[in-house]
């Protein structure tokens, strides 16, 4: 009897410390800019009242795009005290692509691979303290990777 009383109170407990990440994830979730159609929505649901365009921002993505479904982008940020790094789709059927909230003191410095559904601008928004920069590139797609 004590055996099964302690192997319930066990699992009741290990799932119970599963859960708590869980909602923690929750909390962190930004459902209304992951949702959003347009570019300017998902915008909005990030918080971005006003953007300004920068150079010290390098977002490096093909030109041209055979596959949509493998589209391989790499983003850093050479402005001091960077927050956050938004990956942004105008033509995808959800405009938030990836959303980075780092850590101080990490390197704001991304690779990771995308699916673009057609051919369009592909944004990079970085928030830094209180204000938001953007730099763009126009990736050419061939074959869509998301529809």
């Amino acid at each position: 009897m004590n055996r099964r009383l302690l192997l319930k109170s066990g699992i009741a407990l290990l799932s119970m410390l599963l859960i708590v990440p869980l909602r923690a994830l929750a909390a962190v979730w930004n459902s209304q800019a992951f949702a959003a159609v347009q570019l300017d929505q998902a915008l909005q649901g990030l918080g971005v009242k006003q953007i300004e365009a920068s150079d010290q921002i390098t977002l490096t993505a093909p030109d041209f795009a055979e596959n949509g479904a493998i589209v391989q982008i790499e983003v850093e940020s050479h402005i001091p005290g960077t927050q956050a790094i938004a990956i942004l789709a105008e033509k995808n059927p959800t405009a938030l692509i990836a959303n980075f909230i780092l850590e101080p003191d990490t390197k704001p410095h991304i690779i990771l691979r995308i699916k673009l559904g057609e051919s369009g601008a592909l944004k990079a928004v970085i928030k830094a303290g209180d204000q938001y920069y953007v730099t763009e590139k126009y990736v050419e797609v061939a074959k869509g990777g998301c529809n």
